[in-house]
């Protein structure tokens, strides 16, 4: 990460109002409850106008903090990107609550709620056209979770996330959970971290939201050096993971181009990587040409036809989505920006606002136990590798970061076209407009033809 140090400023997230009372009630379906029978229920006892439910979220606000493995590391050693909410009252709680006609009620600092206060898996699948395909797609593929240290809780607390959202099993006795060590021991494993288990939580709840019918392998790196990390995704690819999400970066150096040789450059992987949470600059290995970068955005419902709207993730001008052009890593031939004449950062983009935040179910250490809401662009990095899994296994010879870019300007991408993540002398590396911009790539999921070759 950078050197700069970022406050921790209050972030008010802002819904716009919605069309009609239908379209209120429609929300009741996307509004992150485990079935449609807790909608069914919520719709029989309260009738809530758009009006009242747009009133209700506008007061929405919340502060957050970086996860304990979110400092800024040392050269050599990278951090995640998680921020997990302490205090205030979200926006999807606000909606919750207007739809039950209730009082909302707030995450207090530093302390976990019994039950979710963050968008589910219904969400995300609405926001992104992947309802369907997350019903029928995805089996058989395997998603691999990258990060540092042991989280020992790790199964326990998947399996509290997928049954409260009424989700397949996903165990080790079943075949569909695996947890390993950098070297692919199931046995010795790393130290464990209570930070990082914050951040794997994150991860792979947002594997389970997204594609629910993959299979999930997490590897563990001994710490966060750029080769233990590095060394843990050449294991997932190993042991055949076609997707692998990696949701940390670190400072450019003159190493990374080693490093993408050494670790990042697998044809036929899917491999994605958080664009940073620090605001405007580039971050390793977001910036290795073998990987998605993924982006950040603030995420809230509309009375537009897609149901949803996406604008730049900012909250400062040290807190938001990373972007920028790349110090080091040659420009791929597939990317053809202008201005930048290396690696530009990003290619697409996903949730990661906090303010806007997912549902993650964590029981692991003091910073949080039970259900959090988190952001960063450690939620769009997993999110978008789980997108790329539910559209089938790559060409064998390709590199998937180039599938978005056959797709521009078509609609199996939402185009963001609002915001910014700080100043820059070149607009687009900092400043969202119509097409490709450096903060969204070139935008955000809209089913699943983005994602294949």
């Amino acid at each position: 990460m950078r050197t700069t140090t970022p406050n921790s400023p209050h972030i008010r997230g802002r819904w716009r109002q919605l069309g009609s009372a239908a379209a209120a009630t429609a929300a009741l379906l996307v509004a992150g409850f485990g079935t449609a029978a807790h909608a069914s229920a919520a719709t029989a006892t309260h009738k809530v106008s758009a009006k009242a439910i747009a009133a209700q979220v506008a007061k929405a606000h919340v502060q957050y903090e970086k996860a304990g493995c979110g400092a800024t590391p040392k050269a050599g050693y990278a951090a995640c990107n998680a921020l997990r909410v302490t205090g205030g009252t979200t926006a999807f709680m606000e909606k919750q609550a207007a739809l039950r006609g209730a009082t909302p009620k707030t995450v207090k600092p530093h302390a976990a709620s019994d039950s979710p206060t963050g968008y589910g898996p219904s969400d995300i699948q609405s926001a992104y056209g992947l309802t369907d395909a997350a019903a029928s797609d995805g089996s058989g593929e395997t998603v691999a979770i990258v990060d540092a240290y042991d989280d020992p809780n790790a199964e326990e607390d998947l399996a509290t996330y997928r049954s409260y959202y009424g989700l397949s099993d996903c165990t080790t006795d079943n075949g569909c959970f695996k947890k390993v060590s950098q070297t692919g021991s199931t046995t010795s494993l790393p130290s464990a971290d209570s930070g990082w288990a914050g951040e794997e939580s994150l991860d792979l709840d947002m594997v389970s939201a997204t594609c629910p019918n993959c299979n999930i392998l997490l590897v563990e790196a001994k710490s966060a050096s750029d080769a233990n990390l590095g060394t843990a995704v050449n294991e997932a690819v190993k042991l055949g993971a076609k997707f692998v999400s990696n949701s940390y970066g670190g400072s450019e150096s003159s190493s990374d181009t080693s490093y993408d040789t050494s670790y990042y450059k697998h044809a036929g992987v899917a491999i994605t990587a958080s664009a940073g949470d620090e605001g405007y600059g580039a971050e390793y290995p977001a910036a290795s040409r073998y990987v998605t970068a993924v982006g950040g955005t603030a995420l809230k419902t509309s009375s537009n036809s897609r149901g949803w709207t996406e604008s730049v993730w900012k909250t400062s001008s040290t807190e938001g989505t990373g972007s920028g052009c790349s110090a080091y890593d040659a420009k791929p031939s597939w990317q053809t920006d202008a201005s930048c004449s290396k690696r530009m950062i990003a290619d697409v983009s996903a949730v990661a606002d906090p303010a806007t935040g997912v549902s993650v179910y964590d029981s692991y250490g003091s910073d949080g136990t039970g259900w959090n809401t988190y952001g960063g662009t450690s939620a769009s990095s997993p999110l978008i590798a789980s997108v790329y899994a539910l559209a089938g296994t790559p060409g064998s010879s390709d590199y998937p970061a180039e599938y978005p870019y056959a797709a521009a300007g078509t609609s199996a991408l939402n185009d963001v076209t609002s915001g910014n993540n700080g100043t820059c002398s070149t607009s687009y590396y900092c400043t969202a407009k119509s097409g490709y911009d450096g903060p969204t790539g070139w935008g955000t999921p809209e089913g699943l033809d983005a994602f294949t070759g």
